[in-house]
């Protein structure tokens, strides 16, 4: 069980438990799963109802339930840059798909995720914030409870390294909508009548007729730096699926180099970093 202590300071006095437990980010599916549980939420070390006045000085406690299930566990290699009673941050490699499909059964980071656990008699839900497109190295957020990933979601800066064909220079912003065109398919396109997405990249060095970018992504749409680099052009080296000719990579070289967050509880900034892979290193 995680329990999280909250203070509560003079802004809170007066009012109700529920307050302070939605501005803490506590989701109402939370809160409602807390109200299930005999010490789910405790004022001073005693029962409380949501209802109920706080004042300044009290401590309000929540206890998360531990998971009762998890991805079957299977023995995969995890690369972790960093855990504690929250989240763990993993450095995914190319070919790791992110959790099970009819296609991948036993075989993703959601499996070694459960092995991890597993080996600390843990059982823990695979929760990712955000995603990787399985040809896609780095960075991966794993909340470990619901209240992490209620605070997590949609509140991560990522920098992504990739290269691409050609060369570029200077830097510069991709503004195109991204589009669907055939719903049974995965491909994405640029399209006037699509979902908007915006990329901002950086030229960083080139070789061997190719280009390291820094690219920022201020949208989040599927295959979005896929896409919008092929649609000026510059397909990532080895994404056969949006136009790259390239055979000297076996994947798009693509890589979440960094990810930034605020802790989902203690509120610190926190910055998490992964090397560029040796086969984009070696494009150029």
């Amino acid at each position: 069980m995680r329990r999280i202590d909250f203070s509560v300071d003079s802004s809170y006095d007066g009012r109700r438990v529920l307050a302070l437990l939605r501005a803490h980010g506590l989701s109402s599916r939370i809160i409602r799963s807390l109200k299930q549980i005999h010490d789910g939420i405790l004022l001073n070390g005693s029962h409380i109802r949501t209802v109920d006045i706080i004042h300044a000085g009290d401590t309000l406690t929540v206890n998360l339930p531990d998971d009762n299930s998890a991805a079957q566990p299977s023995d995969i290699p995890l690369d972790v840059i960093y855990t504690d009673d929250d989240i763990l941050v993993v450095n995914k490699p190319a070919g790791l798909a992110m959790h099970p499909t009819h296609n991948h059964q036993g075989d993703t980071l959601a499996n070694a995720e459960a092995e991890y656990f597993s080996r600390q008699g843990k059982t823990v839900v695979f929760r990712a914030v955000g995603r990787l497109d399985k040809c896609t190295s780095g960075v991966v957020i794993l909340a470990l409870n619901a209240f992490a990933a209620s605070k997590l979601s949609g509140a991560l800066t990522k920098t992504y390294f990739a290269v691409c064909e050609g060369e570029l220079s200077g830097s510069g912003i991709i503004n195109k909508p991204i589009i669907r065109p055939d719903p049974m398919k995965t491909v994405r396109s640029t399209g006037d009548d699509g979902l908007p997405a915006v990329t901002a990249w950086t030229a960083l060095r080139g070789g061997n007729g190719r280009t390291l970018v820094k690219v920022e992504p201020l949208t989040g749409r599927t295959h979005q730096i896929r896409v919008h680099f092929a649609s000026i052009g510059h397909p990532l080296a080895g994404d056969d699926m949006y136009g790259s000719t390239d055979a000297a990579i076996g994947r798009a070289a693509l890589h979440c180099g960094c990810v930034r967050l605020e802790h989902p509880v203690t509120g610190e900034t926190m910055e998490f970093n992964a090397p560029l892979p040796d086969d984009m290193a070696k494009l150029i």
